[in-house]
C-alpha cells in the first residue's frame, strides 16, 4: 500500500479554516488500532513571563511539508508500518486559545501511539521551518527563536546563554 495512506501532512491558513482535531482522529483511526494519541497545541496567555495577545506564524510551505513528511517517515520506520500519523500546523494570525498544531498517531497498541505522537510533535517543534512572532499586551512583539535553534543533544553545540531559557520553556 502507498505509504502516503499512512500519513497526512498539512499547513493550514488559519484565516480560511481552523485546525480540526476530529479530522486528525478520523484519519488515524483504523479497525486494527486500539491506541490513538493526540497532541493539540494552543496559543497560551503567557510566554517567558509576558502576557500574550496572539501569535503570527509564518512558514515556507513546500519546505515545511517536506520536513513533516520526513518526520512521519522516520516515525513510521521506528514504530512500524501499521501506524497512521497526522500533522497539521496553522499559519497566519492566531488569537489566544486558537489551535496552532494538531498531531495524532494511531497504532495497534497505546505505547506505540503515545511514543509516535511524542516523537512527531518534537520533530515538528525542533525541525520544521516555522517562525513565530508573539504579540504582547504591552504593545510590543518579538520573533521567537523557537526550538529549532535549541540545543538537542551532544551532536549539537551548546546553546548560547540567551537561548537556554527559551529552550527549557519549549520542553513542556
Amino acid at each position: 500500500m502507498d505509504p502516503k495512506h499512512y500519513r497526512h501532512c498539512a499547513v493550514v491558513d488559519i484565516a480560511r479554516q481552523p485546525l480540526d482535531t476530529a479530522a486528525a482522529i478520523d484519519f488515524v483511526s483504523d479497525e486494527a488500532h486500539g491506541g490513538l494519541a493526540v497532541f493539540v497545541g494552543k496559543v497560551r496567555r503567557q510566554s517567558h513571563g509576558r502576557a500574550v495577545l496572539g501569535i503570527d506564524y509564518d512558514l515556507y510551505q513546500p519546505l515545511t511539508l517536506r520536513q513533516f513528511e520526513r518526520a512521519c517517515a522516520t516515525v513510521l520506520e521506528r514504530y512500524g508500518p501499521t501506524l497512521k500519523l497526522y500533522v497539521a500546523h496553522a499559519y497566519g494570525s492566531l488569537k489566544l486559545g486558537d489551535l496552532a498544531v494538531v498531531v495524532a498517531a494511531g497504532s495497534p497498541h497505546r505505547d506505540e501511539a503515545f511514543r509516535a505522537c511524542r516523537d512527531l510533535i518534537e520533530a515538528v517543534k525542533h525541525e520544521a521551518p516555522i517562525w513565530k512572532r508573539e504579540h504582547y499586551v504591552d504593545g510590543s512583539s518579538e520573533w521567537s527563536e523557537g526550538c529549532s535553534l535549541c540545543y538537542r543533544g551532544e551532536q549539537s553545540p551548546a546553546p548560547p546563554a540567551a537561548h537556554a531559557h527559551d529552550c527549557a520553556d519549549h520542553r513542556h
